[in-house]
């Protein structure tokens, strides 16, 4: 295997539109909102901004469309230290996102329109190659279209490049998925839909973690919300607790951001335990923030927070 650094990522932006207020509306129902704002989203351009803030070098492959919405993601990558490997394109515009934010709780409801990265096809990762095989460690999810991130997947494993196999949104994929996976890493939900058991309790997420292990997957790495994340695989199984901040406003992006710490940490050769407790750190101080890929913290915010 060529001597391999940092993280590559597929995934795609979006322009996200976020409501704040007290509730969601109900239908024909018109409600006052308490804020507003546009910021940067998606979930693979918020992980790659993680991950470079928190220490990587990473690469982004993806589409945007030829707008406004397009020129606020280089710019947002141009400032975390993201390697765009992007086309844009005037076909399709860029992504977007309507996220509604419980002003109260921090509790999100998110609908997406992905645009531009829909159109991404296997022959586009094969184009990009190079920028996976290049990578330590190799993370995708299922917002752009599922056979671009099997192509992609294939190349990072057949490369031996570490794979992280985000299965969100929880989308029908094929089963090959799994054994293309160091790591297969659903949230909660994700976890249910896809094995049939509710992770409610650390035995229950284990249970879980069991069944996609069986399915092929080397490592399940289940987030669990406040209550941390498991690591889970045939020779350990650790609960990684959640690393508070402080209080928690936003938890949009959460899942994101304890990603995005993790593949950074994974690609300077950390433990995989140590790397998930970095994971939870970059995801506490993430929840202490408005916003999704603003919120990112440095290495330096990580590493102090973990050294309290």
């Amino acid at each position: 295997m060529a001597d391999t650094t940092g993280v590559s990522i597929l995934g795609i932006f979006n322009a996200d539109l976020i409501f704040r207020g007290p509730r969601l509306p109900r239908i024909g129902e018109t409600l006052t909102g308490t804020g507003f704002a546009i910021g940067p989203g998606g979930k693979g351009s918020n992980q790659a901004v993680a991950a470079a803030k928190a220490g990587a070098a990473v690469k982004f492959i993806s589409k945007l469309g030829q707008d406004n919405f397009g020129d606020l993601a280089v710019d947002i990558w141009t400032r975390a230290g993201v390697t765009p490997r992007v086309q844009r394109i005037a076909e399709k515009p860029t992504g977007t996102a309507f996220i509604f934010v419980n002003d109260e709780t921090g509790d999100n409801a998110i609908i997406i329109a992905p645009g531009a990265p829909s159109t991404l096809t296997p022959a586009d990762i094969d184009a990009e190659a190079d920028a996976i095989t290049g990578s330590k460690v190799f993370v995708t999810q299922l917002e752009q279209p599922v056979p671009a991130a099997a192509r992609a997947l294939e190349i990072a494993h057949a490369a031996g490049v570490t794979t992280i196999f985000n299965p969100a949104p929880a989308v029908a994929f094929p089963d090959e998925l799994y054994a293309l996976s160091d790591y297969i890493a659903p949230n909660e939900t994700e976890a249910a839909m896809l094995t049939g058991i509710e992770p409610g309790s650390i035995d229950d997420a284990r249970k879980a973690g069991d069944i996609l292990l069986k399915r092929g997957a080397r490592n399940a790495l289940i987030t669990l919300g406040s209550n941390g994340a498991l690591l889970h695989n045939a020779d350990r199984s650790v609960h990684i607790p959640v690393v508070s901040a402080g209080k928690v406003v936003d938890t949009t992006g959460a899942g994101d951001a304890f990603l995005g710490g993790f593949a950074a940490a994974l690609s300077r050769g950390m433990d995989p335990v140590d790397a998930a407790r970095f994971g939870c750190a970059t995801a506490g101080i993430a929840v202490t923030r408005f916003g999704t890929a603003p919120a990112m913290p440095s290495r330096d915010e990580i590493e102090a927070l973990l050294a309290r």
